[in-house]
């Protein structure tokens, strides 16, 4: 049942069978192309790098610059308390301070005197 060269000749119900199965085919990509997009759309908000987690991340690196400033602010303090220790040029009232604190060192003429807290 041949016409022509190479042609195949086909019954009516093949012919709308085929055009059934390109018109799924054309849906079925459809379908596909529109999940993908809502795929893309939904990890857009609420994916990992999406707006939700812009948002904690934004929040996160306020909180971390706040405690990086405080901890600065300490280092600094630190820093100044450790260049006074320097042997070259300690402070002497400092360096007095911290031997009568540390080692409970006292001068002979000097008296401790204990208070009695209210909860004694």
């Amino acid at each position: 049942m041949r016409q022509g060269k190479g042609a195949v000749w086909l019954p009516a119900k093949m012919k709308l069978r085929s055009n059934l199965d390109k018109r799924r085919g054309r849906l079925n990509l459809r379908h596909a192309v529109a999940a993908t997009l809502c795929l893309l759309s939904g990890l857009a908000v609420a994916g990992p790098s999406g707006l939700y987690a812009w948002h904690e991340n934004t929040q996160l690196r306020e909180e971390r610059e706040q405690r990086l400033a405080a901890l600065t602010a300490q280092r600094d303090r630190l820093r100044q308390r450790v260049a006074l220790l320097d042997p070259a040029r300690a402070d002497p009232d400092l360096v007095g301070e911290l031997i009568r604190e540390k080692l409970n060192v006292l001068h002979p003429d000097e008296v401790i005197v204990t208070l009695k807290t209210e909860e004694e």
